[in-house]
């Protein structure tokens, strides 16, 4: 207080940057939660990725597009799901959101000094994909762990998949199996099979870099290996 007994300037500063705190952060939380809710219903009409990559084709001078056909899982091939649950999240249908066996495997490898792929579940990268941008931060990824509980407690493992099928990026300006099957091999996703299906999961680390239908010797490989661990994984039951 001053000497008059009216709050000083600090004091009136300190309470307008608490009050501004706290209503971003109902804000923030609000307006997470219906944006999850409604995504559970109707898909998203884009993702921050989609836009930026708009932003980055616009600033070098080409013609951005989105190449996008939203299809209910039920018209995408068991095929797809079974090679993305293989390449990219083993656990995908025990965990909920962090699969912390993979973790802990992806540091004892990493300390070893061997490369592998990241530790980020299904359930993560769509998270990513639906709701943030890519940057490698401490603030995204901790928004990332987030939105994945928030989506395994409203969305449950069918709608995440499905999401995650219709929303990740398969190639610049392709986004979702249905594109990425018309694009690469003609034809609907829900018609993919076991060595197609493999063939995009096989590039989904890196999508504008390899392409499906034309694979490198890595990606060959990759792809061959994971139509060998189909095999061996449990098809869900949705």
């Amino acid at each position: 207080m001053g000497e008059t007994g009216e709050p000083s300037r600090f004091q009136i500063v300190k309470k307008n940057f608490f009050r501004i705190t706290r209503f971003c952060l109902i804000f923030f939380f609000a307006s997470s939660i219906v944006c999850t809710i409604l995504y559970r219903f109707i898909p998203p009409p884009a993702t921050p990725l989609m836009l930026i990559r708009v932003i980055e084709n616009i600033a070098d001078g080409k013609t951005p597009a989105i190449n996008k056909n939203w299809v209910s899982i039920d018209n995408i091939s068991p095929n797809l799901v079974l090679a993305v649950i293989t390449s990219e999240d083993n656990n995908f249908e025990s965990h909920y959101g962090i699969d912390f066996k993979a973790i802990e495997k992806a540091q004892k490898l990493n300390a070893k000094g061997k490369k592998i792929r990241g530790a980020s579940t299904i359930t993560q990268q769509t998270a990513k994909n639906v709701f943030l941008w890519q940057a490698r931060t401490y603030v995204r990824k901790g928004l990332e762990l987030y939105f994945s509980g928030l989506i395994e407690l409203v969305w449950g493992k069918k709608r995440i998949m499905e999401m995650y099928l219709n929303e990740i990026e398969m190639g610049d300006g392709i986004y979702g199996a249905e594109a990425a099957s018309q694009e690469y091999f003609h034809k609907s996703a829900k018609n993919l099979t076991r060595d197609e299906a493999a063939a995009i999961a096989a590039v989904l680390p890196n999508p504008r870099k390899w392409h499906p239908d034309k694979p490198t010797a890595y990606i060959a490989r990759k792809k061959a290996w994971i139509v060998a661990h189909m095999n061996y994984m449990v098809k869900p039951e949705w």
